[in-house]
């Protein structure tokens, strides 16, 4: 079967009806009866009466007319023909957001449908199948549809949106510039670069769904509130529940506007295992559910071995953060803090923030710009209202890292060593605004938290899925990592794409050291950006092979001058029995 590396080259073929309307047309002579013939001039036959429809009278001029537009399409569409053992390779990126979970087997389908297309002239396919995050393994490679049906099967879009040029890129190396690439999505893009085909599979559908989770202590109580979202252009009458594994409260009926945002809450049932709020299901069933557990941060001691100069600080500090208290016992505290006597300058040797004290207080402004080195600690902090007096100085060790700057003095500097850090304030701050200073306060609570998340201790979090891990553990020993739909149903562990961040789809997640619990944590999905289907479209795919493939799979008609010489022997024909005159 051949392949027309120019169809539009058929469109000759339109030249059939022109003919045969010619022939059809024919002018008819006009009858002179006369009484010798001799007398009759020798004439051609030519009409004399108009034009009249006649019966179409085969001849050898229309035969070879007809033969030579037949033979003049069949040219100009360039016939080529499958070369033994050519390969057409076609790349697929499908996009991996989770919103494709709706359209999945509708994309399997296509993609099953598509692979004699995808062929092309070739003699075979070869197909290589990619995620849009390029950090994920292939999907497939190879040529079997049925292969491809159950590697797809085995897929689970679950990821938040992601710009596809990276996989695209990749697609394009390996298939090089002949192959054919393809974007397979649920929501159009374009124009798409490298080259790659667009093929989207959506329609729009109204959703709604759980969009995030909160918790307050009221009068003794812990309270969940869990905000819902309507997605959708028009409104949604819904209803959510209670459920745990020892059961479930009544459905409640919930009315839900065209986007709008709706809260509903309970307090947590205590000592209840597999807690989720449940809404009634529709085409995306991600948002649907809400994993929760009883949020329980790590513990954080503070020891204040600070004059009384700071002690409103330091209670000031203690009653801010979360899960700390007060303890006397230098050794077993988390974070101490301290005041810089320069008498006895030895600083603690645990974590700790150290204030320079200055008693004589008769210290000048500080003058000169105020800048902040880059550190995680000082991000986004604004510094350039703080005032500060001259005191004396703490003594900076080679090794510590200056935070910011007055001039040339250093006012923060941060001193680590191994997994001891240390927050050092070069001035005094009962000599200074710093108390007043929101970038000032947001510094202690950033060190405190980072003290707290190197501590060992257990902690349980409401988590999104695929949000990274910050597990801290002893570094020689094994992690039990355990995790549950939300039915409390045991997932294999390829739920998780790494160790180092949660499981993909709404669930439960424990990771124990020995006998010690590191993380327990309710896993919910939370990207209301996957849940809005109001873009969605569907396109088709107007072409799956290019002309230069078609040029490297096939070869050229064989026999097309034969076809040339034909034509001209035709359109001699015509024309000598066309123009032939006869003679008396």
């Amino acid at each position: 079967m051949p392949t027309f590396a120019n169809p539009l080259g058929l469109l000759a073929l339109l030249g059939i009806p022109a003919v045969l309307a010619i022939h059809f047309l024919q002018r008819k002579a006009r009858e002179l009866p006369v009484s010798t013939l001799f007398l009759l001039e020798h004439t051609r036959r030519e009409a004399a009466g108009g034009r009249r429809l006649e019966r179409l009278i085969p001849s050898i001029p229309l035969w070879m007319q007809l033969l030579a537009v037949c033979l003049l399409a069949w040219f100009l569409s360039e016939p080529r023909y499958t070369k033994s053992g050519s390969v057409q390779r076609v790349a697929i990126v499908m996009d991996s957001s989770a919103s494709m979970s709706v359209f999945k087997e509708k994309a399997i389908q296509r993609l099953v449908e598509l692979l004699p297309d995808l062929k092309g002239a070739a003699s075979a396919v070869e197909i290589t199948v990619l995620e849009s995050m390029p950090d994920k393994p292939r999907l497939f490679a190879g040529s079997s549809p049925e292969e491809l049906r159950r590697a797809l099967e085995k897929w689970q879009p679950c990821e938040g949106p992601a710009d596809p040029a990276p996989s695209l890129y990749l697609a394009r190396s390996l298939v090089s510039r002949d192959g054919t690439v393809i974007y397979l999505t649920d929501t159009p893009m374009n124009p798409l670069p490298y080259g790659a085909r667009l093929l989207a599979l959506g329609e729009p559908l109204e959703n709604a769904g759980f969009t995030g989770v909160s918790f307050a202590m009221e009068e003794g109580t812990l309270v969940w509130r869990a905000l819902i979202k309507n997605h959708g252009n028009k409104p949604l009458d819904r209803t959510w529940q209670l459920v745990t594994s020892t059961g479930s409260t009544e459905p409640r009926p919930l009315h839900l506007d065209a986007g709008a945002l709706v809260t509903v809450q309970s307090a947590f049932p205590k000592d209840a295992e597999n807690v989720r709020v449940v809404l009634s299901a529709d085409r995306f069933p991600l948002d649907d559910v809400l994993p929760i557990v009883a949020p329980k941060p790590k513990p954080l001691t503070l020891f204040a071995a600070t004059s009384p100069a700071f002690s409103g600080l330091a209670e000031k500090l203690l009653h801010s953060l979360d899960a700390a208290e007060s303890t006397k016992d230098t050794t077993s505290a988390d974070l101490s803090i301290a005041s810089y006597n320069p008498l006895d300058p030895v600083t603690p040797s645990g974590n700790c923030m150290v204030f320079v004290e200055d008693e004589t207080r008769t210290g000048a402004w500080l003058k000169g710009g105020i800048v902040a080195e880059e550190s995680p600690l000082m991000n986004g902090l604004n510094w350039q209202s703080l005032l500060a007096r001259e005191t004396i100085q703490l003594e900076r060790l080679p090794t510590d890292s200056v935070l910011l700057w007055q001039d040339k003095r250093p006012l923060i500097l941060l001193r680590e060593t191994g997994n001891v850090r240390q927050l050092l304030f070069n001035f005094d701050p009962s000599l200074s605004n710093a108390e007043k200073q929101p970038a000032f306060i947001v510094l202690l609570h950033r060190f405190a938290e980072s003290v707290r998340a190197t501590k060992i201790a257990p902690v349980s979090e409401n988590l999104e899925t695929g949000q990274p891990l910050k597990i801290t553990g002893a570094p020689d020993i094994p992690l039990t990592i355990a995790t549950t739909d939300p039915q409390g149903k045991t997932l294999p562990q390829s739920a998780m794409k790494d160790r180092h961040h949660a499981i993909s789809t709404p669930g439960f997640i424990s990771i124990r050291q020995g006998e010690k619990t590191l993380l327990n944590a309710a896993i919910h999905f939370g990207d209301p950006r996957e849940s809005d289907f109001s873009k969605c479209e569907s396109s088709s795919l107007t072409e799956t092979t290019n002309t230069s493939a078609i040029q490297r799979n096939t070869r050229p008609d064989p026999l097309w001058r034969v076809w040339i010489l034909l034509l001209l022997a035709a359109l001699l024909l015509s024309w000598r029995f066309t123009s032939k005159v006869p003679t008396a």
